[in-house]
């Protein structure tokens, strides 16, 4: 709802759907549901917030397996590639991302050992608080509002957002301008310090962008913004995200 919130704010029409896994017939139904939905749409978000209850087994996988549908994969794809649209995941939607690919390689890969991942967060718990995040790159059409160096103040809420990848992909990742946000300390700076990365990720990586920007994974919940909320914390909330995604739009 938050997110469909955020959406609506912004100006864009939503559609809201939920992927019914009951019976074979549901799964069956909802892939169609799904199809039907994306081929009319702009822009796809994967929301947070405990998908499936986090099974089976961890974060994310019945998002990810869902997608890997034939139909569902080529739907997206479409999207991606021959209709200019735009993916975004936070969270449980990061985590789907990553575990599909999207991110940060722009497609829908069997993915391995070799890719990034997200895992437990080195305290072995879940973490719920505001955290400051650093824009590192803007070459996304989600980031048209910000400017690399702006800093933003983000509820997380999450056990597994721990991301880890090889230091030569990071790098690289760094140099292709993919790393979206990093946690950052009081003097702006990326941090491992548990008080400011409240999950232990490499490099202080909160979010990741696809090589053409078009699909943007992040931890930190950018949609948990309304008037009113977190009046006693200083620092600026709104990334402005899906102002930045529906006026590519228009």
């Amino acid at each position: 709802y938050d997110s469909a919130k955020a959406f609506e704010r912004a100006g864009a029409d939503t559609i809201v759907k939920v992927f019914k896994n009951l019976t074979a017939e549901d799964i069956r139904d909802s892939v169609d549901e799904f199809v039907k939905a994306i081929d009319k749409s702009q822009i796809i978000m994967f929301p947070g917030g405990f998908s499936a209850g986090d099974e089976p087994d961890g974060s994310a996988k019945f998002f990810a397996t869902a997608f890997r549908n034939a139909k569902m994969k080529e739907a997206v794809e479409k999207l991606l590639n021959e209709r200019d649209g735009l993916a975004l995941g936070i969270c449980n939607g990061f985590q789907a991302l990553i575990k599909l690919g999207l991110v940060p390689y722009g497609k829908i890969i069997d993915t391995d050992e070799n890719c990034p991942t997200l895992t437990y967060n080195t305290i072995h718990r879940h973490q719920s608080k505001l955290v400051r995040t650093r824009v590192a790159s803007n070459k996304s059409p989600w980031l048209s509002n910000v400017q690399p160096g702006d800093i933003f103040t983000v509820p997380i809420s999450h056990g597994e957002g721990r991301l880890l990848a090889d230091e030569a992909l990071l790098r690289q990742l760094a140099e292709n301008g993919q790393i979206l946000t990093q946690y950052v300390d009081q003097n702006g700076n990326p941090t491992n310090d548990i008080q400011y990365n409240p999950n232990g990720s490499a490099f202080a990586i909160e979010g990741l962008l696809s090589p053409d920007g078009r699909v943007l994974g992040k931890m930190g919940h950018s949609e948990r913004i309304a008037d009113r909320l977190y009046q006693n914390v200083p620092g600026e909330f709104d990334m402005k995200l899906f102002k930045s995604a529906v006026e590519y739009w228009k």
